[in-house]
C-alpha cells in the first residue's frame, strides 16, 4: 500500500535533527529575552552557547542519520534568524555603543543572508550546504564551514570584546559579501542542473574535508574541462 503524501511530509519533519533545532531555539530565544530584560552578559553568553552548540548538533545529526531534508534546512534557517534577532538585541542593550555594527549585522543576516540561504530552493538541492553543486564560489564564501563560522561568530566576539572598529569592519565586510553573493546568485541559470557527482560531496557527507584531496580533484576537473 503506497504511503500517503501527508505521511511522507510528516516523516520528513519528525527527525532527530529537526527536534534539536526546535529545542535549541526554544532554549536560546527565552534565555535571550531574559538576558535582554536583565541586561545580563552571563545569560546572553549561555543563550549564544545554546544556539551555536545546538546549531552544530542538528547539522551533525542530519548528516550522520541521513536526515537532511529541504524542510529541515528551511526550519534551520528560520530558527537561526529567530535566535539571532533576540540575541543581537540583547547585545545592543548590554553594549549600546556597539549599535552601528549590530545594526549592520542584523541587516545582512536577517534580510540578505536569509534570502541568499533560501536560494537553494530554486534548484534541486537539499540545503545551502550543497550549493557548490550550482556555484562553488558562492558556496565557499557563504556555506563552507569557515565561512559559516565567521558569518555567525565574528561580529559577536568583536562586540563582546569591546572592539568597535573591528566589529564595524567585519560587519561592513559581511554586508558587502552578501550583496555580491546575492547579485551573483540572481544571475545564475535557473535551468542549470546541479552537479550530483561533485568532489565536495564526500567531504560533506563525512562532516570533514581533506582540503588537499578536494583541491586536487577540483583542479583535475577544471583541467579536464579545459
Amino acid at each position: 500500500m503506497p504511503v500517503s503524501r501527508p505521511t511522507r511530509e510528516w516523516e520528513s519533519i519528525a527527525t532527530w535533527a529537526n527536534a534539536v533545532t526546535l529545542v535549541r531555539t526554544s532554549i536560546a530565544v527565552p534565555l535571550g529575552v531574559y538576558a535582554l530584560v536583565e541586561a545580563s552578559t552571563v545569560l546572553l553568553v549561555v543563550a549564544y552557547g545554546s544556539y551555536w552548540l545546538g546549531d552544530m548538533l542538528d547539522g551533525y545529526l542530519a548528516r550522520r542519520l541521513d536526515q537532511e531534508t529541504r524542510i529541515g534546512a528551511t526550519l534551520d534557517i528560520i530558527s537561526d534568524r529567530a535566535c539571532s534577532a533576540v540575541l543581537v538585541c540583547g547585545l545592543a542593550v548590554i553594549h549600546p555603543n556597539m549599535w552601528p555594527a549590530l545594526a549592520l549585522f542584523l541587516l545582512q543576516f536577517m534580510v540578505l543572508d536569509c534570502v541568499l540561504s533560501l536560494a537553494f530552493l530554486r534548484w534541486d538541492l537539499v540545503s545551502p550546504n550543497y550549493f557548490y553543486r550550482v556555484d562553488v564560489t558562492v558556496w565557499r564564501f557563504n556555506w563552507s564551514q569557515p565561512a559559516k563560522t565567521v558569518n555567525t561568530v565574528a561580529v559577536v566576539i568583536a562586540v563582546l570584546s569591546g572592539l568597535m572598529p573591528v566589529a564595524m569592519v567585519v560587519a561592513l565586510g559581511q554586508l558587502t559579501l552578501k550583496l555580491w553573493s546575492t547579485h551573483r546568485v540572481l544571475k545564475l541559470d535557473l535551468n542549470r542542473e546541479p552537479d550530483d557527482s561533485h568532489p565536495l560531496d564526500l567531504a560533506h557527507r563525512t562532516g570533514r574535508a581533506d582540503q588537499t584531496a578536494v583541491t586536487q580533484k577540483l583542479d583535475l576537473t577544471r583541467t579536464t574541462n579545459e
